[in-house]
Protein backbone atom coordinates (compact mmCIF):
# COMPACT_ATOMS: atom_id res chain seq x y z
CA UNK A 1 0.00 0.00 0.00
CA UNK A 2 1.07 3.42 -0.42
CA UNK A 3 3.32 4.94 2.46
CA UNK A 4 1.09 7.53 3.82
CA UNK A 5 -2.33 4.73 3.34
CA UNK A 6 -4.54 4.86 6.79
CA UNK A 7 -5.27 0.89 6.96
CA UNK A 8 -8.85 0.43 8.23
CA UNK A 9 -9.56 0.02 12.04
CA UNK A 10 -8.39 -2.87 13.36
CA UNK A 11 -10.67 -3.36 16.69
CA UNK A 12 -14.24 -1.23 15.46
CA UNK A 13 -16.03 -0.81 18.81
CA UNK A 14 -19.40 -2.22 19.04
CA UNK A 15 -22.27 0.63 17.82
CA UNK A 16 -24.29 1.51 20.90
CA UNK A 17 -27.17 2.07 18.23
CA UNK A 18 -29.12 -1.10 17.37
CA UNK A 19 -29.93 -1.11 13.97
CA UNK A 20 -33.29 -2.16 13.15
CA UNK A 21 -33.35 -6.07 11.47
CA UNK A 22 -32.47 -6.38 8.20
CA UNK A 23 -30.49 -2.92 8.25
CA UNK A 24 -27.75 -2.29 4.84
CA UNK A 25 -25.34 -1.19 4.93
CA UNK A 26 -25.33 0.51 1.42
CA UNK A 27 -21.84 1.65 0.94
CA UNK A 28 -18.61 -0.25 0.92
CA UNK A 29 -15.91 -1.68 -1.12
CA UNK A 30 -13.31 -4.98 -0.61
CA UNK A 31 -10.08 -4.40 -2.09
CA UNK A 32 -7.85 -7.39 -3.25
CA UNK A 33 -6.09 -9.39 -1.69
CA UNK A 34 -3.88 -8.12 -4.32
CA UNK A 35 -2.24 -11.78 -4.68
CA UNK A 36 -5.54 -13.04 -6.21
CA UNK A 37 -7.11 -9.82 -7.86
CA UNK A 38 -4.62 -7.26 -8.34
CA UNK A 39 -4.79 -3.55 -8.09
CA UNK A 40 -5.17 -1.83 -11.71
CA UNK A 41 -1.56 -0.22 -13.25
CA UNK A 42 -2.55 3.06 -14.01
CA UNK A 43 -4.39 3.48 -10.15
CA UNK A 44 -4.31 6.64 -8.79
CA UNK A 45 -3.36 4.94 -5.30
CA UNK A 46 -2.28 1.81 -3.90
CA UNK A 47 -4.82 0.50 -0.47
CA UNK A 48 -4.26 -1.82 1.92
CA UNK A 49 -5.99 -5.42 1.11
CA UNK A 50 -9.68 -5.73 2.54
CA UNK A 51 -11.38 -8.76 2.07
CA UNK A 52 -14.79 -10.34 1.68
CA UNK A 53 -14.40 -12.02 4.86
CA UNK A 54 -12.95 -9.09 6.43
CA UNK A 55 -16.22 -6.87 5.44
CA UNK A 56 -18.66 -9.42 6.39
CA UNK A 57 -17.37 -9.72 9.78
CA UNK A 58 -17.85 -6.79 9.64
CA UNK A 59 -21.37 -6.59 8.91
CA UNK A 60 -22.36 -9.03 11.82
CA UNK A 61 -20.30 -7.28 14.02
CA UNK A 62 -22.14 -3.69 13.70
CA UNK A 63 -25.56 -5.61 13.78
CA UNK A 64 -26.14 -5.41 10.08
CA UNK A 65 -27.61 -8.03 7.58
CA UNK A 66 -26.58 -6.67 3.97
CA UNK A 67 -23.88 -5.10 2.16
CA UNK A 68 -24.09 -3.06 -1.47
CA UNK A 69 -20.34 -3.40 -2.07
CA UNK A 70 -19.32 -0.64 -4.26
CA UNK A 71 -16.66 -1.03 -7.06
CA UNK A 72 -13.83 1.30 -6.06
CA UNK A 73 -11.48 2.92 -8.86
CA UNK A 74 -8.20 0.95 -7.85
CA UNK A 75 -9.46 -1.73 -9.45
CA UNK A 76 -10.84 0.19 -12.17
CA UNK A 77 -13.15 -2.33 -14.92
CA UNK A 78 -11.69 -5.46 -13.54
CA UNK A 79 -14.72 -6.08 -11.40
CA UNK A 80 -13.74 -9.70 -10.32
CA UNK A 81 -13.50 -8.76 -6.27
CA UNK A 82 -16.27 -7.56 -6.08
CA UNK A 83 -18.37 -10.29 -8.44
CA UNK A 84 -16.39 -12.89 -6.21
CA UNK A 85 -17.92 -10.94 -3.17
CA UNK A 86 -20.99 -10.96 -4.45
CA UNK A 87 -20.89 -14.76 -5.07
CA UNK A 88 -19.74 -15.58 -1.42
CA UNK A 89 -22.68 -13.29 0.09
CA UNK A 90 -25.35 -15.87 -0.57
CA UNK A 91 -28.02 -12.74 -1.21
CA UNK A 92 -27.12 -11.11 1.08
CA UNK A 93 -24.34 -8.36 -0.87
CA UNK A 94 -25.71 -6.58 -3.67
CA UNK A 95 -22.80 -4.79 -6.37
CA UNK A 96 -21.93 -1.20 -8.29
CA UNK A 97 -19.65 -1.82 -10.78
CA UNK A 98 -17.23 0.52 -12.31
CA UNK A 99 -17.72 -0.33 -16.59
CA UNK A 100 -16.05 1.31 -19.88
CA UNK A 101 -18.18 1.39 -22.84
CA UNK A 102 -16.51 -1.54 -24.30
CA UNK A 103 -18.86 -4.18 -22.03
CA UNK A 104 -21.46 -6.38 -23.69
CA UNK A 105 -24.87 -6.56 -22.94
CA UNK A 106 -24.10 -9.76 -22.69
CA UNK A 107 -21.18 -9.73 -20.15
CA UNK A 108 -23.76 -6.81 -18.18
CA UNK A 109 -26.37 -9.44 -17.82
CA UNK A 110 -23.57 -12.01 -16.40
CA UNK A 111 -22.70 -9.18 -13.52
CA UNK A 112 -26.72 -8.52 -12.94
CA UNK A 113 -26.99 -12.22 -12.68
CA UNK A 114 -24.17 -11.75 -10.14
CA UNK A 115 -26.24 -9.24 -7.93
CA UNK A 116 -24.96 -5.92 -9.66
CA UNK A 117 -27.52 -3.07 -9.68
CA UNK A 118 -25.72 -0.53 -10.98
CA UNK A 119 -22.93 1.13 -12.35
CA UNK A 120 -20.76 4.41 -10.71
CA UNK A 121 -19.43 7.70 -12.40
CA UNK A 122 -16.78 9.02 -10.98
CA UNK A 123 -15.76 12.85 -11.29
CA UNK A 124 -13.59 13.25 -8.44
CA UNK A 125 -10.90 14.34 -10.59
CA UNK A 126 -7.71 13.62 -8.48
CA UNK A 127 -9.32 9.62 -8.34
CA UNK A 128 -9.85 9.43 -12.21
CA UNK A 129 -9.20 10.21 -15.44
CA UNK A 130 -11.67 12.18 -17.30
CA UNK A 131 -14.18 10.32 -19.48
CA UNK A 132 -15.52 11.98 -22.07
CA UNK A 133 -19.46 12.40 -21.35
CA UNK A 134 -20.42 10.76 -24.54
CA UNK A 135 -19.34 7.70 -23.13
CA UNK A 136 -20.92 8.36 -19.46
CA UNK A 137 -24.10 8.64 -21.78
CA UNK A 138 -23.94 5.68 -24.05
CA UNK A 139 -22.89 3.11 -20.77
CA UNK A 140 -26.48 4.74 -19.12
CA UNK A 141 -28.32 3.64 -22.12
CA UNK A 142 -26.62 0.10 -21.98
CA UNK A 143 -27.52 -0.52 -18.42
CA UNK A 144 -30.54 1.16 -18.59
CA UNK A 145 -31.89 -2.46 -20.19
CA UNK A 146 -31.26 -3.71 -17.11
CA UNK A 147 -33.06 -1.66 -14.97
CA UNK A 148 -29.57 -0.72 -13.36
CA UNK A 149 -28.92 3.20 -11.23
CA UNK A 150 -26.15 5.10 -11.92
CA UNK A 151 -23.91 6.35 -9.02
CA UNK A 152 -22.36 9.31 -8.98
CA UNK A 153 -19.22 11.06 -7.14
CA UNK A 154 -18.50 14.59 -7.30
CA UNK A 155 -17.40 17.01 -4.98
CA UNK A 156 -20.02 20.08 -4.37
CA UNK A 157 -18.29 22.97 -6.34
CA UNK A 158 -18.70 21.20 -9.66
CA UNK A 159 -22.32 19.98 -9.06
CA UNK A 160 -23.82 23.36 -11.31
CA UNK A 161 -21.07 21.89 -14.51
CA UNK A 162 -22.93 18.86 -14.18
CA UNK A 163 -26.20 19.20 -13.48
CA UNK A 164 -27.43 19.46 -17.43
CA UNK A 165 -25.54 16.60 -17.93
CA UNK A 166 -27.19 14.30 -15.06
CA UNK A 167 -30.20 15.59 -16.48
CA UNK A 168 -29.48 13.60 -19.54
CA UNK A 169 -29.12 10.25 -17.95
CA UNK A 170 -32.53 9.66 -17.65
CA UNK A 171 -32.48 6.85 -15.03
CA UNK A 172 -32.47 6.55 -10.65
CA UNK A 173 -29.20 8.16 -10.19
CA UNK A 174 -27.57 8.28 -6.60
CA UNK A 175 -25.17 10.64 -5.04
CA UNK A 176 -22.24 9.62 -3.11
CA UNK A 177 -21.28 11.34 0.64
CA UNK A 178 -24.42 14.28 0.01
CA UNK A 179 -21.88 15.34 -2.86
CA UNK A 180 -19.19 16.04 -0.76
CA UNK A 181 -20.61 19.69 0.78
CA UNK A 182 -18.21 21.91 2.65
CA UNK A 183 -19.08 21.77 6.12
CA UNK A 184 -17.46 24.82 7.40
CA UNK A 185 -19.58 27.06 5.20
CA UNK A 186 -22.73 25.79 6.91
CA UNK A 187 -26.48 24.27 5.26
CA UNK A 188 -27.61 27.63 4.28
CA UNK A 189 -24.62 27.96 1.60
CA UNK A 190 -25.73 28.47 -2.05
CA UNK A 191 -23.73 25.22 -2.41
CA UNK A 192 -25.63 22.80 -0.54
CA UNK A 193 -28.83 24.58 -1.79
CA UNK A 194 -28.18 23.90 -4.88
CA UNK A 195 -27.68 19.96 -3.78
CA UNK A 196 -31.11 20.20 -1.97
CA UNK A 197 -32.98 21.81 -4.94
CA UNK A 198 -31.40 19.54 -7.53
CA UNK A 199 -33.21 16.79 -4.81
CA UNK A 200 -36.21 18.57 -5.08
CA UNK A 201 -36.15 18.66 -8.95
CA UNK A 202 -35.34 15.31 -9.75
CA UNK A 203 -38.06 12.33 -8.02
CA UNK A 204 -35.20 9.86 -9.94
CA UNK A 205 -32.43 11.29 -7.39
CA UNK A 206 -31.21 9.87 -4.59
CA UNK A 207 -28.18 10.51 -1.99
CA UNK A 208 -26.17 8.85 0.59
CA UNK A 209 -26.06 10.25 3.69
CA UNK A 210 -22.55 8.51 4.51
CA UNK A 211 -19.15 9.76 5.04
CA UNK A 212 -18.93 12.33 8.13
CA UNK A 213 -15.32 11.13 8.60
CA UNK A 214 -14.81 12.07 5.13
CA UNK A 215 -16.78 15.84 5.59
CA UNK A 216 -15.87 16.92 9.43
CA UNK A 217 -13.23 19.62 10.29
CA UNK A 218 -13.61 17.53 14.21
CA UNK A 219 -12.59 14.35 13.66
CA UNK A 220 -13.62 12.18 15.39
CA UNK A 221 -16.56 14.58 16.68
CA UNK A 222 -18.92 14.07 13.59
CA UNK A 223 -21.70 16.87 14.73
CA UNK A 224 -20.76 19.33 12.31
CA UNK A 225 -21.91 16.90 9.45
CA UNK A 226 -25.24 16.03 11.42
CA UNK A 227 -27.34 19.09 9.92
CA UNK A 228 -26.54 18.34 6.43
CA UNK A 229 -27.45 14.84 6.90
CA UNK A 230 -30.02 15.28 9.05
CA UNK A 231 -31.54 17.80 6.38
CA UNK A 232 -31.31 15.21 3.44
CA UNK A 233 -32.97 12.42 5.83
CA UNK A 234 -36.12 14.49 6.78
CA UNK A 235 -36.82 16.29 3.80
CA UNK A 236 -36.57 12.93 1.35
CA UNK A 237 -37.12 10.20 3.44
CA UNK A 238 -37.83 7.72 0.51
CA UNK A 239 -34.56 8.82 -1.37
CA UNK A 240 -31.48 8.21 1.21
CA UNK A 241 -29.33 5.43 1.71
CA UNK A 242 -26.43 5.15 4.39
CA UNK A 243 -23.02 3.44 4.34
CA UNK A 244 -20.03 2.63 6.10
CA UNK A 245 -17.37 2.96 3.49
CA UNK A 246 -15.36 0.60 4.87
CA UNK A 247 -12.80 0.32 4.79
CA UNK A 248 -11.89 4.19 4.09
CA UNK A 249 -10.05 4.48 1.10
CA UNK A 250 -7.62 7.47 1.34
CA UNK A 251 -8.66 8.93 4.60
CA UNK A 252 -5.74 11.44 6.20
CA UNK A 253 -6.91 12.98 8.73
CA UNK A 254 -7.58 9.95 10.82
CA UNK A 255 -8.81 6.35 11.50
CA UNK A 256 -12.74 5.86 11.48
CA UNK A 257 -14.23 3.74 13.71
CA UNK A 258 -16.76 2.03 12.00
CA UNK A 259 -19.34 1.40 15.67
CA UNK A 260 -19.04 5.00 15.92
CA UNK A 261 -19.77 5.81 12.15
CA UNK A 262 -23.39 3.52 13.06
CA UNK A 263 -23.29 5.40 17.09
CA UNK A 264 -24.24 8.51 14.07
CA UNK A 265 -27.54 7.44 12.41
CA UNK A 266 -29.84 8.21 15.47
CA UNK A 267 -28.65 11.99 15.49
CA UNK A 268 -29.25 12.45 11.40
CA UNK A 269 -32.53 9.78 11.36
CA UNK A 270 -33.60 10.70 14.66
CA UNK A 271 -37.25 8.90 14.49
CA UNK A 272 -37.54 4.55 14.15
CA UNK A 273 -39.56 5.11 11.10
CA UNK A 274 -36.86 7.81 9.37
CA UNK A 275 -34.35 5.02 10.67
CA UNK A 276 -36.12 1.82 8.81
CA UNK A 277 -36.36 3.89 5.55
CA UNK A 278 -32.76 4.69 5.97
CA UNK A 279 -31.36 1.72 6.71
CA UNK A 280 -33.59 -0.86 5.32
CA UNK A 281 -37.00 -0.31 2.88
CA UNK A 282 -35.13 2.10 0.99
CA UNK A 283 -31.86 0.17 0.06
CA UNK A 284 -34.08 -3.11 -0.31
CA UNK A 285 -36.51 -1.22 -2.45
CA UNK A 286 -33.55 -0.12 -4.56
CA UNK A 287 -31.40 -3.37 -5.01
CA UNK A 288 -33.19 -6.45 -4.29
CA UNK A 289 -37.16 -5.47 -5.25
Amino acid sequence: MDKDYLPFHPNPSKPTYQAPAGAVDAHCHVFGPADKFPYHPKRKYTPCDASKDQLFALRDHLGFSRNVIVQASCHSTDNAALLDALQTAGGLARGVAFIDDSFTIDQLQTMHDAGVRGVRFNFVKRLVDSTPKDVFLSIAEKVKTLGWHIVVYFEAPDLEELIPFLNELGTTIVVDHMGRPDVAKGVDHPDFERFLGFMADNENVWCKVSCPERLTLQAPDYSDVVPFAKTLVERFPERVLWGTDWPHPNMKSHVPDDGHLVDVIPMIAPTTELQQKLLVDNPMRLYWA
